[in-house]
């Protein structure tokens, strides 16, 4: 009897954060991706700078023996895959080792999830990202962001995205984005499935007065 192959190990070289350029933006839950960017980039002490050539701002470093590089797409949400597409083509990088970190109205605060693969689930930065790399089989790991305190229909969907944390919610980011950090460092060390079963369950609580 054979024995069965160990799972292949899946460890992001590339790590994508998506949102929208620009100052408008900067504190908005949509943009929770280019957040984790920041911390990433300042934890590692890699520097980031805009390359015209993959439409982005990039940064390269290292990360427990391993090239890492971090992005932060500049074509806005919907056309985040061009991006990621420009710079996965450059290094010759194979879509499972792109981890895109992204916010999920689904996810409540406080919470994060790592997945192997799957549906853009109506992200639409994440419906480019699959598009322009051909395939779903990339990893993934979203930032809840709660959903509309209202019922939700569209509108206030994209207003809820699109609008800045409450001040109670803006004292949880710090905690969410430590949370994010540790998860891919995991990662990078052990797997993002190693991760995926130590952090799936883990939140961040928001703290009592």
């Amino acid at each position: 009897m054979t024995e069965a192959t160990p799972p292949k190990l899946v460890i992001p070289q590339l790590i994508v954060g998506l949102g929208n350029p620009g100052s408008n933006y900067e504190k908005t839950r949509h943009n929770v991706g280019f957040m984790a960017i920041d911390k990433l980039a300042r934890v590692w002490q890699i520097s980031l700078s805009e390359n015209r050539k993959f439409q982005g701002i990039v940064g390269e470093g290292t990360y427990s023996g391993g090239k890492i590089r971090l992005l932060k797409p500049s074509t806005f949400m919907n056309n985040s895959g061009q991006s990621i597409r420009a710079v996965v083509n450059w290094y010759k990088l194979a879509p499972e080792s792109v981890l895109v970190i992204y916010d999920d109205m689904d996810l409540p605060l406080g919470k994060i999830r790592l997945r192997l693969s799957g549906s853009a689930g109506g992200q639409n930065g994440m419906k480019s990202a699959i598009a322009h790399l051909g395939t779903q089989t990339f990893p993934r790991l979203r930032i809840g962001i709660g959903s509309p305190k209202t019922a939700p229909g569209d509108k206030d969907a994209v207003s809820h995205v699109l609008g800045s944390f409450s001040s109670a919610e803006a004292k949880l980011i710090p905690d969410v984005l430590d949370l994010t950090v540790s998860a891919i460092e995991l990662s990078l060390k052990q797997g993002v499935e190693k991760a995926m079963s130590l952090y799936n369950n883990r939140s961040v609580e928001q703290q009592t007065a």
